[in-house]
């Protein structure tokens, strides 16, 4: 299985691990279970939608998680939030005795169950309070956004409190899903019927041209690997942890782009204002012409 999008959790990780190497933590056979799903009379499954667990990539030790989408869309419940937080605290102790390379979660999630509302609420906040800890720990966090869910909801959330997204065109990374933007603002403000719009606001190449991704791959499961890793060492590199400086930096960032792209209404006229001359070109770039545009015109590049 090469294609990351079509892969299941485990074969993700599989293709992300040297073969033999992942070690899982409360793998299916020990059926843990939602214990809020069956008074719903809702399916359940052996590993709760998401797979954790450790092992090495070229031999570097990392801890590993990735969420099944075809289980009610990779959503987060009490116990799946149980997971990767016991995951995350479980690199970090490691890392008190040896070294730990990084930590990746691959991430295809729609957000929170409904059927779990506050406990999924809640295991999302502590979800993110673990990535900051690991961070904090001196352990890079890197998520991949990769899947046909995509990323949204508090989920998406905890991607931006990594160190570094990696993320494919065909995948997207937001807070609020397109039904959901929808519903709670009508059609005029956003139309989830059409796709092309939700892809250019939503998707990866968005993000990147934007800078809420730090790498663009292409729909495979090595190149994921690949970025992963680069991403992992180059924040090693510059320090792991969250800082009040980069705090403010982030806050000016955003202030700047509010007021540079707020009166735009669509990513179109965003991909314009960045000097792109044929915006309506970049959704049908390949992968290595659209990181060459990008290098000249994504946000904070030099023209």
């Amino acid at each position: 299985m090469s294609s990351y999008q079509e892969a299941t959790a485990r074969q993700r990780i599989a293709g992300m691990l040297d073969a033999g190497s992942f070690d899982e933590f409360l793998p299916p056979q020990m059926r843990i279970t939602s214990p809020h799903l069956p008074q719903l009379d809702a399916p359940v499954s052996f590993d709760d939608g998401v797979a954790v667990g450790r092992g090495s990539i070229d031999g570097r030790k990392v801890f590993i998680a990735a969420q099944e989408g075809a289980f009610m869309g990779g959503a987060v419940g009490e116990v799946h939030g149980a997971k990767l937080v016991g995951m995350l605290r479980r690199a970090v102790d490691a890392s008190l005795n040896e070294k730990v390379d990084a930590v990746l979660l691959l991430l295809e999630t729609g957000g929170v169950r409904l059927h779990e509302a506050n406990a999924g609420l809640i295991a999302v906040s502590e979800v993110m309070r673990a990535v900051l800890d690991t961070r904090a720990a001196g352990i890079p966090v890197i998520a991949l956004v990769g899947g046909s869910n995509g990323c949204f909801g508090g989920v998406g959330i905890v991607a931006r409190c990594t160190n570094g997204v990696v993320i494919s065109e065909e995948s997207r990374l937001a807070m609020s899903g397109p039904e959901v933007i929808e519903t709670a603002g009508g059609v005029e403000e956003f139309d989830a019927r059409d796709r092309a719009l939700v892809w250019r606001v939503t998707g990866g190449k968005h993000r990147y041209l934007l800078g809420d991704a730090q790498a663009i791959v292409a729909d495979d499961i090595q190149s994921f690997r690949v970025a992963a890793l680069q991403l992992a060492d180059a924040a090693r590199g510059s320090g792991t942890g969250l800082t009040l400086e980069a705090l403010e930096a982030e806050q000016r960032m955003l202030g700047s782009r509010l007021e540079r792209f707020g009166g735009l209404d669509d990513p179109l006229e965003i991909w314009e204002e960045l000097g792109v001359a044929e915006p309506q070109s970049v959704p049908l770039l390949e992968i290595d012409a659209f990181r060459e545009l990008a290098a000249r015109h994504r946000e904070g590049a030099a023209s």
